[in-house]
């Protein structure tokens, strides 16, 4: 059984992304209640994550939300579900219906042209001291 922290939703990202680097970042600085965890899928507990749910994460294509004891989410759902918790104006994207097919189309063409159009890391991000608790290790 995994060990993670109780009442939290957890994030898995592509650690190496910069995309999904900047998009940890702007989730981490609009979850004013605290509601996420994040670990890249690359890291030891992001692969346990993924292998207890069944998700397989050999293609780093993809955001995965898990919420423990609850659901999964993947893709532009799990988008979906991360805006409905951020206190923002981006929390209306939450409610829209771009999940399925057409949701998922345009996930799929940002995910596969990710690293041409904002780079990629060596390794994966490190996050500061003062943030270091909102990341599983």
């Amino acid at each position: 059984m995994l060990n993670l922290p109780e009442n939290k939703k957890i994030i898995l990202f592509d650690g190496v992304c910069n995309l999904c680097e900047s998009s940890v970042q702007f989730i981490i600085k609009h979850d004013h209640k605290d509601v996420f965890r994040f670990t890249s899928l690359q890291s030891e507990i992001g692969q346990q994550i993924s292998e207890y749910i069944g998700v397989s994460n050999h293609n780093l294509d993809s955001i995965i939300l898990y919420v423990p004891g609850e659901a999964y989410y993947v893709k532009a759902e799990a988008a979906m579900q991360i805006a409905k918790e951020l206190n923002s104006w981006h929390k209306i994207i939450g409610y829209l219906s771009f999940t399925g097919k057409l949701g998922n189309f345009i996930y799929d063409y940002v995910a596969s042209n990710r690293y041409k159009w904002y780079g990629k890391k060596d390794q994966c991000m490190l996050p500061s001291p003062e943030l270091m608790k909102k990341f599983l290790n």
